[in-house]
């Protein structure tokens, strides 16, 4: 009875931090749409959420050297500052909270256009995410480390123009489906608290 108690409590352990994993991995820095074409002007949307429990007060963006940024969509709540290098491209836009930033629980999306390169390929959007305690999450890593850096695919396009409208629609109902899929984030992190007392419950009965 006791072995099979300390297996039961084994397993609910593994099963909370199962389901805590993918909502962890959810608070990643990442730029929409994950995939777009050559020579478009593409809308882009950084969604940056809060993985600690402090304010996130400035994010900085790298502009990929691929990339020609052309323009920002201001956001209430934040400034922003543009870094070109001496030829005069942008290399990257810094985004910071004059009025609390960004809470634990929350999240922000900022947008901006960007002019895609006339090759095929992918590109890299480097991010540093600086909370209110001057701590910083460098969103810079290959595809699946901690901290990745958000990939953009593009592929080959035969227009400019009813792609940016066409890309335009398809984020709105891409976005529709995050905004849904985030409405159901506290369930995992439920579960999660109930496999645990559930384990501690064993636990306890077991040490009586």
């Amino acid at each position: 009875m006791k072995k099979q108690s300390k297996i039961m409590s084994i397993m609910l352990m593994m099963f909370a931090l199962f389901l805590i994993v993918p909502v962890v991995a959810g608070a990643h820095v990442t730029v929409q749409p994950d995939v777009s074409t050559t020579n478009a002007y593409e809308k882009y949307t950084v969604r940056v959420p809060v993985e600690k429990e402090i304010n996130t007060t400035e994010i900085k963006l790298e502009v990929p050297k691929d990339v020609d940024l052309v323009s920002v969509l201001p956001m209430t709540g934040w400034d922003y500052q543009l870094e070109k290098n001496e030829k005069d491209k942008i290399t990257a836009v810094v985004w910071k909270a004059n009025n609390g930033g960004i809470k634990s629980g929350e999240f922000v999306e900022f947008s901006f256009i960007g002019a895609n390169p006339s090759k095929p390929g992918e590109v890299s959007w480097k991010a540093l995410q600086t909370y209110q305690d001057g701590s910083v999450v460098e969103w810079v890593g290959p595809a699946g480390s901690d901290e990745p850096a958000s990939i953009t695919k593009i592929q080959e396009g035969d227009s400019v123009k009813p792609h940016a409208e066409s890309s335009h629609s398809e984020h709105k109902d891409s976005n529709k489906t995050e905004a849904d899929n985030e409405s159901t984030n506290w369930l995992p992190i439920v579960l999660s608290v109930i496999a645990i007392l559930l384990a501690l419950i064993s636990l306890l009965r077991k040490r009586k």
